[in-house]
């Protein structure tokens, strides 16, 4: 598989990249070639940014995710640099990093608080977007010239990312200084689904009424947030998005970082707007195992209808995870393949085959994720994935029409 701007990609499932540049440690390998042009990140595309950076203070928003992936030889796995040590080496006055959820170097738990602190390779301060604030504020922001955003996103609604990216756009419409975005490919790019966001139940893991599954890039998602008015006080960013080459939403794109540590491989990331409504219930969703987002259990679901089980225990990517220590039984979806659509149709077989309904949703919890008060209701009503999905298709409708105007691929 012909994938980033410099490399044919040999592996599909990577570890977070601990150090700022090196290899990636080979793991599971089943790729096919799908396309004779490789995508091309706008990380890679240096030309294109450099001159918006030169002479200016910086101030970077960035995860492991953010690199730029150097020439290796085909047999060689990919190689790459962090894009602020690259930055770094070519002059640019970077102040400082912004974090958000997981942190800088991407070790972080779901929903754990990230702390400010010293990048230990650079110097730079880094600043929290995941702690006691999720937007700059105009102190830390007042010494900057610029702001330069690129992390990886997956392209559902309630992985932070997207509002990480917002409140950064608002706080630098704010403080009238520029932000420049570097595209990356959406790995769930390719379909619109889900539930739409409900105005009156927008949070951190939904700060818009947009689809649970929006297939568009960040950068695209950068201009429609500019365009829609989505800002505080409606007011726009001087925003610049540096776009991806040879990409489109059907290209198929296997991600060499892992996004966030419980992401890791392409078919967690594939069946994440599917799996990841059990997070605001009470089922295991293999966190605490080495299948995140490939299975589901809990020790409340029905044994005698699964048979299959595993006992979650704590490990580096989730230091609590539900149901630690138990036997959960559920399913094992790791050799499912590739969706192209969100399901809902384990989350509701859990909760038909659940010993004792009390124990099933968080409420609050899965009202954030879906967004919505009426996927519970309709779930505890007894209806069907079809019935359930027929009622958001006149939102989707709504939303695809907005989208089309902001779509660069």
């Amino acid at each position: 598989m012909r994938i980033f701007p410099v490399f044919k990609v040999t592996v599909l499932s990577l570890g977070i990249c601990a150090t700022s540049c090196g290899q990636v440690p080979k793991e599971n390998s089943n790729v096919k070639t799908l396309n004779s042009e490789e995508i091309i990140v706008a990380a890679n595309r240096t030309e294109s940014y450099i001159p918006l950076l030169k002479g200016k203070r910086a101030g970077v928003v960035a995860n492991q995710t953010s690199v730029i992936f150097k020439k290796s030889d085909e047999s060689e796995v990919p190689a790459f640099t962090h894009l602020v040590d690259s930055l770094l080496s070519l002059d640019v006055d970077i102040k400082k990093v912004f974090a958000p959820e997981h942190g800088f170097r991407g070790k972080a738990d779901a929903g754990e608080k990230v702390s400010d602190g010293v990048d230990t390779k650079t110097g730079l301060p880094i600043v929290s977007l995941y702690g006691k604030n999720r937007k700059p504020s105009q102190e830390q922001l007042k010494d900057l010239d610029v702001v330069l955003f690129d992390i990886q996103d997956v392209g559902v609604r309630f992985y932070t990312y997207i509002a990480t990216l917002q409140l950064v756009m608002e706080a630098c419409a704010d403080a009238a200084i520029p932000i420049v975005v570097l595209d990356r490919p959406n790995p769930n790019g390719h379909y619109v689904d889900g539930p739409t966001m409900e105005t009156e139940h927008t949070s951190f893991l939904g700060m818009t009424e947009i689809p649970l599954v929006y297939g568009m890039t960040i950068g695209e998602y950068a201009k429609m947030i500019n365009g829609e008015g989505w800002l505080d006080s409606n007011q726009k960013a001087d925003l610049t998005v540096i776009p991806l080459e040879n990409y489109t939403h059907s290209s198929e794109y296997h991600l060499p970082i892992r996004p966030s540590p419980n992401l890791p491989n392409d078919t967690a990331i594939n069946l994440y707007p599917s799996l990841g409504l059990f997070e605001g219930t009470h089922i295991n969703v293999g966190r605490g195992t080495e299948f995140q987002f490939q299975r589901f259990g809990a020790s409340f679901l029905d044994s005698t209808i699964y048979d299959f089980s595993y006992v979650p225990q704590s490990n580096f990517g989730s230091k609590y995870p539900k149901e630690e220590g138990k036997t959960c039984y559920g399913k094992d979806l790791s050799k499912q393949p590739k969706m192209e659509e969100m399901s809902l149709r384990w989350i509701i077989d859990a909760y038909k085959h659940c010993t004792d309904k009390a124990k099933f949703f968080n409420t609050s919890g899965f009202t954030k994720h879906a967004g919505t008060q009426r996927l519970q209701k309709q779930m505890e009503a007894g209806l069907s994935e079809m019935e359930i999905k027929a009622s958001w298709q006149g939102d989707l409708a709504r939303f695809k029409k907005i989208r089309e105007r902001y779509l660069s691929y």
